[in-house]
């Protein structure tokens, strides 16, 4: 069952668009750019250790990378993707050198800084000719290539899905690996981990720059959905978000930044519709419920479940296969 459980999901996926509105297919794209976002946060927070709080600063980068390109230098938006990812990269790497020797805390005030002081950079009068300013930049959907018979919705569904698809098994293999390895080993003991031979620096910075490419890959899918990147949607409450959406998706999980990204996206939506007074209230408590009812996240009560499933079924198959041995002719007579 779990070998055809992905490729369930993934026909699943596909057959989707053909079976809600346009405005849904772009809810859903966007439910895929904030699992790419999650899961970039979560290799940092969750398997790393390190807390940001200014993770939506890598995303305003890649968006703000993807809409310079297309509108300034009419880069088409499918290179404009990898382009992106590649700059969040080399962000990220020198962004993570120096803050690679801040722990915990410290850390976190200085991603709190970033998070904080970019929206204000991007409205800054000497780049406001790329940026746009407080005006932002506005962009427009592809259309479908070859003549598929897609709406612009349904083919970005599509492109996005099949980015998060590669980057999903990337990041899987990467935490299989070697790598993976000395990563979850600096989070659970660094100096255990140095004394092992392990460049604690070294693997701390490159973690920060994966982490800032999937963020920056996340922004430039975005912005493109969105056909708007301006300095305003990139607030700090963005880098909350994505923090509020690895803690109830599940830490230390690649499958929760799915669960993750369906919260922060459709949640506040229902917040909503409870109370058009006080949503963001609604939001509060229904986000304490989750964490107080799933402590491990949404993944991890799945997980739960799951094992505990398995340990019934083999009780009931011993259960089984004890009564069949008793009824047995030759056993009862012996």
């Amino acid at each position: 069952m779990r070998k055809l459980a992905l490729p369930a999901l993934l026909v699943s996926a596909c057959v989707l668009p053909f079976l809600v509105s346009d405005y849904r297919v772009f809810q859903l794209t966007l439910v895929i750019v904030h699992a790419i976002a999650l899961l970039g946060l979560n290799l940092l927070t969750g398997y790393s250790g390190q807390i940001s709080l200014g993770h939506g600063a890598f995303y305003a980068i890649g968006a703000y990378t993807a809409a310079i390109l297309i509108d300034h230098f009419h880069v088409p938006y499918w290179a404009t993707v990898p382009l992106a990812g590649i700059v969040c990269l080399g962000a990220g790497i020198l962004f993570g050198l120096p803050a690679g020797r801040l722990e915990n805390l410290y850390l976190a005030l200085a991603t709190f800084a970033l998070g904080v002081s970019l929206p204000q950079i991007l409205k800054y009068r000497h780049v406001e000719p790329w940026t746009g300013g407080v005006q932002g930049v506005t962009l427009t959907k592809p259309e479908a290539p070859l003549g598929l018979p897609l709406s612009r919705d349904q083919w970005l569904y599509y492109f996005s899905l099949a980015v998060m698809v590669v980057l999903f098994a990337g990041a899987w293999n990467l935490l299989r690996g070697h790598t993976g390895r000395a990563i979850v080993a600096i989070r659970d003991n660094p100096i255990a981990a140095a004394a092992a031979g392990i460049d604690v620096a070294r693997y701390k910075s490159l973690t920060f720059g994966v982490s800032a490419m999937y963020t920056g890959i996340a922004g430039a899918l975005g912005g493109i959905a969105v056909q708007f990147v301006g300095p305003d949607s990139f607030s700090f409450f963005l880098s909350l978000r994505l923090l509020c959406g690895i803690v109830v998706g599940g830490l230390s999980t690649i499958s929760g930044a799915i669960y993750g990204a369906l919260f922060i996206q459709f949640v506040p939506n229902i917040a909503g519709d409870i109370s058009k007074a006080a949503p963001l209230a609604i939001y509060g408590v229904l986000l304490i419920a989750v964490v107080y009812v799933m402590p491990s996240g949404i993944a991890g009560a799945v997980n739960d479940v799951a094992r505990r499933m398995r340990a019934f079924g083999r009780t009931t198959e011993a259960r089984s296969s004890s009564k069949h041995r008793e009824n047995q002719p030759g056993r009862n007579h012996a």
